[in-house]
C-alpha cells in the first residue's frame, strides 16, 4: 500500500509542477480578473506559483514555514480542498461530526501543501503543453482542463477537473494523472484506514499526515 501512495505522491507533485512548468514553454498573458475563465485561472496560478517558489527557494529549508504558508494562501482559493476532503471521507463523511469534518479538511489541506511544497521547491523545468483551451459555455458548471507533461521519452496526460462556484470562480476539484484518479485513490485510502481503525474517524485523522502522505 505504501508503494502505491508513494507513486500517487510523485504524480500529484507532477500535477502541481505542471502548473509551474509552463515557464519557458508559453508566454502567459493574464487578465486582471481570471476567476471566470478556468484556463486563465490555471495560467494565473502558474505565474504566482513560480513567483512563490523563486521567492523562497534560496532560503529553504530555514524558511519552510513561511514557504508553506505562502503556498497555502495561494492555493486555498484555487483548489477546493473542502470539497475534495469531503469526497475523500466518502461514506464516513456522514458519520463524522462537524468538528471531525472540519478537522480533516484542515489536516488534508495542510498535509498536501506541505508534502508537495517540498517537491515543488526542487522544481526543474519540464515541457508542459495545454492540449486545448476550449470555449466556456454560458451557465457551464464543470469542465476539464487538459495538459501533457512531456519528458525526453514519456508523455503523461494530466486532467484538472474544475467546477464553477456560486461566486463564478472556477476551482480545481480533482486531478487525474496518467489515468490515476487522485480523488478516488485518496478516498480508498481513507476507507481502508477507517476499516483498520474499526471506524474510529479520529484515529484516521490523527494518522493521516504520516500514513497517507
Amino acid at each position: 500500500m505504501r508503494s502505491v501512495f508513494m507513486t500517487v505522491k510523485k504524480w500529484f507533485c507532477m500535477g502541481l509542477l505542471a502548473l509551474t512548468g509552463a515557464l519557458g514553454v508559453v508566454s502567459l498573458t493574464i487578465a486582471q480578473d481570471s476567476t471566470s475563465d478556468p484556463y486563465q485561472q490555471i495560467e494565473q496560478v502558474t505565474v504566482e506559483l513560480l513567483e512563490t517558489i523563486a521567492t523562497h527557494k534560496s532560503g529553504y529549508p530555514e524558511n519552510e514555514k513561511a514557504y508553506f504558508d505562502s503556498l497555502e494562501n495561494l492555493l486555498r482559493d484555487r483548489i477546493d480542498f473542502a470539497f475534495i476532503a469531503r469526497n475523500v471521507m466518502g461514506v464516513y463523511h456522514k458519520q463524522a461530526t462537524p468538528e471531525q469534518r472540519a478537522r480533516f479538511a484542515t489536516t488534508f489541506r495542510s498535509g498536501l501543501v506541505e508534502t508537495y511544497g517540498r517537491g515543488l521547491i526542487g522544481y526543474e523545468n519540464q515541457e508542459i503543453v495545454l492540449v486545448k483551451a476550449g470555449e466556456v459555455a454560458e451557465g457551464q458548471r464543470r469542465l476539464t482542463v487538459k495538459q501533457e507533461i512531456r519528458s525526453a521519452d514519456t508523455v503523461y496526460p494530466l486532467e484538472y477537473s474544475m467546477a464553477r462556484k456560486k461566486t463564478g470562480q472556477w476551482m480545481v476539484v480533482n486531478v487525474v494523472i496518467n489515468g490515476i484518479n487522485l480523488g478516488k485513490t485518496f478516498r480508498n485510502q481513507f476507507v481502508q484506514s477507517a476499516q483498520r481503525a474499526g471506524g474510529d474517524i479520529d484515529q484516521v485523522i490523527n494518522g493521516w499526515s504520516s500514513e497517507g502522505l
